[in-house]
């Protein structure tokens, strides 16, 4: 399973920002394919993005004239969420990708959570409501309508889209200011943080997670436990990259699909399968 999940991790990452052209010189694929929209955390502005990102498309249109219900940013989350819930930030996120590789650079005593994690984990609410719903429409107590997530918090947007194109871009280096700054400060600490303790933005920050995590428990792909074949041993919690229990695996807003914990069973009855059909009824 982790094998496989790496594939599709890196095969997803490379199709998703396989626009060559625009690492090379240091330009934004514009092309039709860009009114998609991906599932994960994907930087529209990444120079190899061929698509939009969930989280900048919603904004985009809560920035639009006047107020506007984003049926369409609205319609691919539900898309999405329903079928897949949070297997999204587990398979299908480049930005968690990224989490997963530092997290394995075998330096620190690694930690599954931050201290006050029970607290903390609201955070990604706190962004969804804050920066990418009330920052987009009404930022600073002025009606000044910005992208407020992508344009002062989101790492992924600084990692894969500005540190390319500035270093494609002449041009862009110099107008580079103190915004760019404050953004590579926060990539530079989420990087940092992410060596220790397991995809920090994730758990802590991302109003995509936030999102996907109200599907958990009634979308298509679930992970099923069979309570009466378990024996309470807890290797499922201990593989658990989150700390989950069996109990709380799949159902968990936090669970992010990984599979560990099905790998992880001795007793085999934790499976992956649709929601509502038992792994032994396939």
């Amino acid at each position: 399973m982790k094998r496989l999940r790496l594939t599709v991790q890196l095969l997803f990452t490379i199709v998703t920002n396989g626009y060559m052209y625009g690492f090379l010189e240091g330009k934004i694929y514009q092309g039709s394919l860009k009114y998609a929209c991906v599932p994960g955390l994907n930087c529209y502005s990444c120079p190899g993005a061929i698509a939009a990102c969930p989280i900048g498309a919603l904004q985009a249109l809560l920035n639009q004239q006047g107020f506007q219900v984003p049926f369409a940013a609205l319609g691919v989350f539900f898309l999405f969420g329903s079928l897949l819930g949070r297997f999204v930030c587990g398979w299908l996120c480049p930005f968690g990708l990224v989490q997963d590789l530092l997290h394995r650079i075998p330096i620190f005593k690694k930690k599954k959570r931050l201290p006050f994690h029970h607290i903390l984990k609201y955070g990604k609410y706190m962004v969804l409501i804050l920066l990418v719903c009330v920052g987009s429409m009404f930022l600073f107590g002025g009606y000044v309508k910005s992208p407020a997530f992508c344009k002062y918090l989101c790492p992924s947007g600084t990692l894969l889209g500005a540190i390319p194109l500035l270093g494609a871009n002449e041009a862009l280096r110099g107008q580079a200011g103190s915004l760019f700054v404050w953004k590579l400060g926060i990539l530079i600490g989420i990087v940092l943080l992410s060596v220790k303790v397991y995809r920090p933005f994730c758990q802590y920050l991302c109003p995509l997670g936030a999102i996907y995590g109200w599907f958990n428990r009634f979308s298509l792909v679930q992970i099923h436990w069979e309570e009466e074949r378990c024996v309470s041993c807890s290797a499922c919690q201990r593989a658990c990259p989150v700390d989950l229990s069996a109990q709380e695996v799949s159902r968990s807003p936090e669970c992010i699909r990984c599979g560990k914990c099905v790998d992880a069973c001795p007793q085999k009855c934790l499976h992956f399968c649709g929601k509502g059909v038992r792994a032994t009824e396939r």
